[in-house]
């Protein structure tokens, strides 16, 4: 009979960002053990509070499944001696086991027969087994930062105080660590009971939130969006929306309850972000809009509990909120005293990195970097210079040096402020773009060209002094800054090969000690992987990618060309001969040179034959790969391929004749030139 499982991971307050990645990797963990162990169930669920994980496992087994299982052994001709009896070797194979050579059968395996057994393996109870697949799950865990606690050996995000574990109305006994399992779990931490008895995993959920606790994630979720819009509906406003917020609160509470405060109207006069900021990164507040978008002077925020004394509650987030909005209200007027310009020499005083110079180092390094990004693009930009010289001025000003995640925002405003030209003040706030995953990208030229110029300095300078990522270490995100500049050349279609770019950023460093051919390399390959990657989550075969990568000789947009076309190529034609007689090609001449075919040394009409088929669409297919028709590049060329299967079934390719050889290996060399010039075919493989 199957039944429910219930495990309860009870802890101390387990910070908001690391809970929606934890409940995904017990989740993922489990359905793989799971199977590997032959246990059957109908569903695992993952509910998590920022004090509990809890496993639900519906009709899990109570026995693991019979398997049977087939073994291979020796091969037939040493698995019986010249009397016809079990050699060593089969009986080695049968040790242990508890099977009779009369119960040995053999299959064929290649060329070969190969003796063969069939064990049964009973499943064990279910319930022995859970020790051992918690305790892995727990183990498996990963975090940036994990702690041990009360001499134990066991890590986790926070200490663990308790485990539940009920399969049906059986209380699942063991310990992990010295935590012991049973049947009594806790609630909200000031509003529950600190000792509540489950009987059976059904009325767990219920008793939970008697207790104050709503322990889906989902329906506590729902359930403060809702809240939060019914304020601020009897605001007369509109929610701003924050899915990050939303989901950040969700795991801060255990019972939600959501209330207004206010905050005085002089303080809308400061930017918006400066008011926004204070709001959601430093204390969770949900911004409220009236009917034409612009702020209220109005924040909802959400309690861990009940309605209970909330106002008292609500004069206390207002004086927490009126305090920084006073202190960014006196910032900004004190930054405002002066224009942006005043604040660019005090960039000296902050050290970018004790090698690499201060931030008005690198402020000059991005200044020349850019211009020369400018002549590579063919862009005349007359305000490029001032952008880059005032790109970094707002990191010295007092408001981006209490809300950090205001820089270039603040940049932006300054520079209007000080009667900078727009461009100035857009390329200051878009040089900062994209700042995570999905983000949006700078737009306008200024924009993009300080950000590659940000962005390459960064990178390329780590790498000049001999700092690279390892492993999970990034400290200076140089991956999230490479990806950065790869998703600009690639969305903004910048025709410049990233080779290049990389060269101008290396000449800005000059070392002593410092191999600039060998960082190059590294660089190369620390953005070739990155490339890779990219590629490979847009769901373009890993093949596909191997064929078309080159980032020496091509540019990233023009590489995502080639990876999508070839890509839908492949998938969507049956191309299995073609890339056989091509990947030959590329075998057989990857050592020879192209040349000049000498028409004289021709033995034989397909080798005539093969080169005019060649040369008639070699001119073409060139033509193609400049207006980066890639699909009827490779097509056309594509079209000779009976030539070539003629060729090949015609002449011996290593002749003799060592002219004749050479001969015939420049015509096959020329081909592969062009063809490696769309693709290299020979690493496309199941197509």
């Amino acid at each position: 009979m199957n039944k429910k499982l219930l495990f309860e991971i009870g802890t101390e307050e387990i910070p908001a960002r690391f809970i929606a990645k934890t409940k995904a990797d017990m989740k993922g963990y489990l359905e793989k053990t799971l199977k590997e162990l032959h246990i059957e169930y109908k569903s695992i669920e993952l509910k998590c509070t920022p004090r509990r994980f809890v496993v639900v496992i519906d009709e899990l087994a109570e026995n693991q499944a019979t398997v049977e299982e087939e073994l291979k052994g020796p091969a037939k001709k040493i698995a019986f001696d010249e009397n016809n009896n079990p050699s060593k070797a089969l009986l080695g194979f049968l040790k242990g086991k508890d099977i009779s050579p009369e119960e040995v059968y053999f299959k064929t395996v290649g060329k070969d027969e190969y003796a063969h057994i069939k064990l049964t393996k009973e499943g064990q109870a279910v319930k022995g087994l859970l020790k051992d697949i918690f305790e892995g799950m727990i183990k498996s865990t990963t975090f940036p930062k994990s702690m041990r606690w009360g001499g134990k050996n066991i890590r986790f995000v926070r200490p663990i105080r308790y485990f539940v574990c009920l399969m049906g109305e059986e209380v699942i006994d063991f310990e992990i660590e010295g935590i012991k399992t049973g049947n009594i779990t806790k609630g909200h931490r000031f509003l529950g009971s600190s000792e509540i008895v489950i009987n059976t995993p059904d009325e767990y959920e219920a008793k939970l939130k008697e207790n104050f606790v709503i322990l889906d994630d989902e329906q506590r979720k729902g359930l403060i969006l809702e809240q939060c819009k019914a304020v601020a509906d009897s605001l007369g406003g509109t929610l701003m929306m924050d899915e990050d917020l939303l989901e950040e609160v969700n795991y801060i509470v255990e019972y939600p309850t959501a209330f207004y405060g206010e905050f005085e109207k002089s303080y809308l006069s400061l930017p918006k972000e400066a008011i926004i900021t204070p709001m959601k990164e430093h204390q969770r507040y949900f911004p409220v809009l009236d009917e034409d978008g612009k702020l209220l002077n109005k924040f909802i925020t959400v309690r861990n509990g009940d309605s209970y004394e909330i106002d008292n509650v609500k004069r206390g987030n207002e004086k927490v909120l009126d305090a920084r909005l006073s202190d960014a209200l006196f910032f900004y007027h004190e930054d405002t005293k002066k224009p942006l310009e005043a604040y660019v020499e005090r960039l000296d005083t902050i050290v970018f990195q004790q090698k690499l110079g201060t931030i008005l180092d690198k402020t000059k390094r991005i200044q020349n970097l850019s211009e020369k990004i400018a002549k590579a693009l063919a862009l005349t930009l007359p305000n490029l210079d001032r952008a880059a010289y005032l790109s970094k001025a707002d990191l010295t000003t007092a408001m981006v040096f209490e809300f950090t995640e205001l820089q270039g925002i603040m940049g932006r405003y300054y520079a209007n402020l000080s009667n900078e030209p727009s461009e100035v003040a857009e390329a200051i706030y878009e040089h900062y773009l994209p700042r995570f995953a999905g983000d949006e990208l700078p737009s306008t030229n200024e924009g993009i060209i300080l950000a590659l110029s940000d962005r390459l300095d960064s990178v390329a300078g780590f790498f000049a002094i001999g700092i690279q990522p390892t492993g999970s270490q990034d400290p200076y995100a140089l991956r999230r800054q490479a990806l950065g500049i790869l998703n600009i050349m690639m969305e903004k279609k910048l025709d410049v090969r990233l080779f290049d770019l990389l060269d101008l950023a290396l000449e800005n460093f000059d070392f002593e000690d410092m191999d600039k051919q060998s960082v190059k390399s590294d660089l190369m390959s620390f953005f070739e992987l990155r490339l890779k990657n990219l590629f490979t989550d847009m769901g373009i075969r890993y093949d596909v990618v191997d064929a078309i990568i080159n980032i020496e000789d091509s540019n990233p947009f023009d590489l995502l060309i080639r990876a999508k076309d070839l890509d839908a190529w492949v998938k969507n034609n049956s191309v299995t001969e073609a890339l056989q007689t091509f990947s030959r090609i590329s075998n057989i001449s990857k050592e020879a040179i192209a040349g000049k075919v000498d028409e004289a040394l021709f033995a034989h009409d397909s080798e005539a034959k093969l080169n005019t088929a060649y040369n008639s669409i070699k001119a073409e297919v060139e033509a193609m790969l400049a207006r980066r028709e890639y699909v009827k590049a490779l097509e056309l060329l594509i079209s000779i391929k009976d030539s070539v299967d003629a060729f090949f079934d015609s002449v011996m390719i290593m002749d003799e004749n060592m002219d004749i050889r050479a001969n015939r290996l420049a015509i096959l060399s020329n081909i592969r030139t062009t063809m490696e010039s769309i693709a290299d075919l020979s690493k496309i493989v199941n197509a």
